[in-house]
């Protein structure tokens, strides 16, 4: 991925996104079951909510923007992905499908240019039907409620015997070295994602 556009921008979000999701999942899959489904303080009272909330969000947005960008209204039964609110009692499989939901993620962002911001998204509600905003809005509002749940998750996390993972070590170029082990594991390379910007000026 090179060049510096704003599309170009969103898919550096998607995988930033990815690989917070990768971090934050492999701690919690050192929880047991009940540790992972234990009620704790939090708008969603546990870890197992707050995730499978993460990602139900996801298919919804996910499907919207898919659907839209190839021209098709939005699915007849857009509510069933939150039905159940909590598909997953599991964290080795909520990790799973958060996993697979980030690389359709980070493949539709990879899709867009700058001109595909403005396409209209359409957006079933439970209450007045369909209603139109923008992809580069909708995205923007996307990652803005994957990281505020994150940090839910991520406090939560410090109240079990397994350490949160730090989640800010993703852009500084300085700090490749502390993320290189997950960018081996995801596939991931900071050239592909930063381009020629990967190293800074003069290194």
């Amino acid at each position: 991925m090179t060049g510096h556009s704003l599309a170009q921008h969103f898919a550096t979000e998607a995988y930033n996104n990815a690989w917070a999701n990768h971090r934050l999942l492999k701690a919690c899959l050192q929880l047991t079951d009940e540790e992972f489904a234990a009620p704790r303080t939090s708008f969603f009272p546990s870890l197992k909510g707050t995730l499978n909330h993460i990602l139900t969000v996801d298919w919804y947005y996910l499907e919207m923007f898919e659907r839209s960008h190839a021209g098709l209204p939005p699915h007849p039964q857009a509510w069933r992905h939150f039905e159940p609110e909590e598909p997953f009692a599991r964290c080795v499989d909520v990790a799973r499908e958060q996993h697979a939901a980030d690389r359709r993620l980070i493949s539709f962002c990879e899709s867009l240019d700058d001109a595909k911001l403005d396409a209209a998204i359409l957006m079933p509600r439970r209450v007045g039907g369909a209603h139109r905003d923008y992809t580069r809005r909708i995205l923007a509002h996307l990652f803005e409620h994957q990281i505020h749940h994150r940090g839910q998750a991520h406090a939560m996390l410090s109240g079990t015997r397994v350490a949160p993972p730090q989640l800010d070590e993703f852009f500084c170029t300085a700090e490749a070295h502390l993320r290189a082990p997950d960018f081996a594991e995801l596939g991931f390379s900071e050239a592909a994602i930063w381009g020629e910007r990967a190293n800074p000026p003069g290194a």
